[in-house]
């Protein structure tokens, strides 16, 4: 493992001659564009948060050099067009990064980790951000975009005083969405209350210290393994078994 600055940045200066010889010889590097790339890497992203959640080293080493390629891609792109190169990205993040870090780069004493993400938020509006909201992305999966929106407005106090008031609220809002089924009128209040009550729960998991998105990930993968265990055993069609033979495996799976 390369510990030094310069084989690090060695192997930085390697990518991007390597970049530099694919758009010049590779057709299909060639062709490629903002748009065409962006896709791509929403994909490279989730194969690394599906190795983070897997806790693989390995795979978390290459999806992170996946990700690197796609970065020095846009560089590549953008400096052909003469927007900007890689260097000006770096210094930007280099410059922002110093800038949103009084504490350590200026005369800023801070008690504790809220205090960093405060003092963050607030240099971000004092750099021109209109909106404490403007860094959530509007792209984002809903269950994160929730998380993100409280955690965000909780860094200006904007947030419960303790977990049990967020559980009262978990409370209230599955007593009216409770109500709306019973009344059985209007789809669209039925989902706005269901909605409200997936708010709600984000934010007890958010006042326990879990983040909603990796812990019903983790279902997801355990649901997956289960019902694939079933297929496995099986023996026969699924639509030929009945919900009690299925429900034996997948009781069986829980055991694996």
């Amino acid at each position: 493992m390369a510990n030094d600055i310069n084989s690090k940045t060695e192997a930085f200066g390697r990518l991007l001659k390597i970049m530099d010889e694919l758009r010049e010889k590779c057709p299909w590097d060639r062709k490629q564009t903002f748009e065409s790339l962006r896709m791509l890497t929403l994909e490279e992203a989730y194969e690394l948060s599906d190795a983070i959640l897997k806790n693989n080293p390995s795979e978390i080493k290459e999806e992170i050099g996946d990700l690197f390629l796609h970065l020095v891609f846009y560089s590549k792109i953008a400096e052909e067009l003469k927007d900007f190169d890689v260097s000006e990205c770096l210094h930007h993040i280099c410059e922002k990064l110093i800038r949103r870090h009084p504490h350590i780069y200026a005369n800023v004493s801070v008690k504790n980790e809220e205090e960093v993400k405060k003092n963050w938020e607030q240099i971000k509006l004092s750099e021109g951000k209109k909106s404490v909201l403007s860094g959530v992305p509007n792209s984002l999966p809903s269950l994160i975009k929730a998380y993100r929106l409280q955690e965000k407005t909780s860094q200006i106090g904007f947030d419960w005083e303790n977990k049990e008031q967020v559980w009262e609220k978990v409370a209230e809002e599955l007593a009216e969405f409770k109500d709306e089924l019973d009344k059985n009128e209007s789809m669209e209040k039925k989902e706005e209350e269901f909605g409200d009550l997936l708010f709600s729960l984000v934010n007890y998991g958010r006042f326990q210290g879990i983040n909603a998105e990796n812990a019903l990930e983790k279902v997801n993968q355990k649901f997956s393994k289960r019902f694939q265990y079933i297929e496995k055993k099986a023996g026969k069609e699924l639509t030929n078994m009945t919900l009690e033979e299925m429900n034996a495996l997948w009781n069986e799976a829980k055991t694996q």
